[in-house]
């Protein structure tokens, strides 16, 4: 096997960074969709859009950002914003028409395709090891969500083509210039889907809302944008087919919320796909700790017969 060219200290933080990220956007899902009981779905995501955009602004300036916001326009960096926008519209427009079981499922296989396309276009080799994670998690995320035979149609293909725009987004993230901040990045992809749900707003219509409904979609605006940096830094920071695993950890935080919120309590089919998936996760980090220590001796070793 090809060894790898990215610190083991790089893909540690790339493995927090993901799970990070898959904490904001569920707890962000979770506040739009206790919201999305009185506001139209496109009015709340451009509002919720609109404030992410506004906060990445004033983090983009305190963080001395402000004279490179014009790489916004870059064609990679735009690029990339507008496939993210693309891939969020499509995959609501399929989740109103399928259960969510479904949808969550089809959009849950994001890491079987990364890991495809890291071996593709990034030439990573990642092994069994890696390849078995992602699909025993997959089976995981199976036994969680228990998808329903009768809710693949034409709907799931859409849902499908979302799941490998938003794994196309990750590759691409990978081939911006290293030299453009993330916070910047970030800003791009907050501004265009705003901007596209701005345009769906205007066909959908528009309800009147209060200050609660406008609190919650500013906290889950905070947690999106937290959610959209650390996808972007985990993308630049470690190794695709190892960090592509641990986005199934967002069904996790899903399960967990479920229970704290709306009192949702896992089934054993369900218990069964969250050890699938815990332990898939420990089966990756206790491997990649194995390769670490493998490497170190081979080194040491190397270093004595000299």
């Amino acid at each position: 096997m090809q060894p790898s060219t990215t610190s083991t200290a790089a893909n540690r933080r790339g493995i927090l960074m993901m799970v990070g990220a898959m904490a904001g956007f569920v707890v962000n899902d979770a506040l739009v969709k206790y919201v999305s009981q009185t506001l139209p779905s496109a009015q709340l995501i451009f509002m919720r859009g609109a404030m992410a955009t506004l906060l990445v602004l004033g983090v983009a300036c305190l963080l001395g950002a402000a004279a490179q916001l014009g790489k916004v326009l870059q064609p990679r960096v735009a690029v990339r914003a507008c496939v993210d926008a693309c891939a969020t519209v499509i995959y609501l427009l399929s989740l109103f028409h399928l259960p969510l079981a479904n949808a969550t499922a089809i959009n849950l296989a994001a890491p079987l395709f990364m890991v495809v396309f890291a071996v593709w276009f990034l030439k990573e080799q990642p092994g069994a090891a890696r390849w078995a994670a992602v699909a025993v998690g997959f089976a995981g995320v199976l036994c969680v969500v228990q998808p329903r035979s009768d809710g693949f149609n034409a709907w799931a293909l859409l849902c499908l083509g979302g799941t490998v725009l938003h794994a196309t987004r990750d590759l691409m993230t990978r081939c911006i210039d290293p030299a453009i901040p993330s916070i910047v990045v970030t800003l791009a992809t907050a501004l265009a889907v705003t901007l596209l749900s701005g345009a769906m707003s205007l066909a959908q219509g528009w309800q009147p809302f209060g200050a609660a409904e406008l609190a919650l979609l500013a906290a889950a605006a905070v947690f999106l944008a937290i959610g959209y940096f650390l996808i972007i830094q985990c993308m630049r920071t470690g190794e695709v087919s190892l960090t592509a695993p641990f986005r199934y950890a967002a069904l996790l935080f899903a399960v967990v919320l479920g229970y704290v919120v709306w009192g949702d309590v896992p089934n054993l089919w369900a218990w069964c796909g969250i050890a699938l998936l815990v332990g898939s996760g420990l089966y990756v980090v206790h491997h990649e700790r194995a390769r670490t220590v493998a490497r170190a001796r081979a080194i040491a070793l190397a270093a004595q017969a000299d």
